[in-house]
């Protein structure tokens, strides 16, 4: 039987987070320290999301090369996230889908004198783009959650010389 309770939080998160040190890995293995690029399959849209995100969690030290994969996940979802929100404010929250009868057909209404023609019926359900939704969005705080990205993970944070920083200094690097 697996590990009980939820996921172990990463040192560099304990240490961020303040936590016991009698409660933190202290021969925690660290993963060398290499230029941290997004994966190749990643869709330009997910690789804007990495270099939304990226240099933060990785300035903080929270993302490093082994991390890269578990990372794209977050931006994969957020990116899948945002189309399930587009298509659901195109479609909307309920679609009508046709009624299939037992024999494998389209149920249809008769036409009627006044209205040539036979109408389809339908039944309405929820929309797919809802699943979509509800995963990418389970995806992002699971995963994110990893990184310290979730407002919680995020108000337990305290860095070394505060946590604020100007956003000028991004443009001397």
């Amino acid at each position: 039987m697996g590990a009980r309770g939820p996921a172990p939080k990463p040192t560099k998160l304990r240490l961020l987070h303040g936590d016991r040190a009698d409660r933190t890995n202290t021969s925690e293995p660290v993963p060398a320290d290499v230029e941290i690029k997004h994966p190749t399959w990643l869709s330009a849209a997910a690789r804007t999301v990495w270099r939304q995100y990226a240099p933060d969690l990785q300035r903080t030290g929270v993302l490093t090369g082994w991390d890269v994969e578990s990372f794209a996940i977050v931006c994969d979802a957020v990116v899948r996230r945002r189309a399930a929100v587009k298509a659901l404010r195109a479609e909307g929250e309920v679609v009508g889908i046709p009624l299939i009868g037992e024999d494998g057909d389209v149920v249809r209404m008769p036409s009627t004198g006044d209205k040539p023609g036979a109408i389809v019926m339908k039944r309405w359900v929820k929309n797919p783009w809802t699943l979509v939704l509800n995963e990418a969005d389970a995806q992002i705080l699971r995963w994110g959650g990893r990184f310290g990205m979730t407002p919680s993970d995020r108000a337990q944070l305290s860095l070394e010389g505060g946590g604020r920083r100007d956003p000028a200094e991004d443009l001397l690097t």
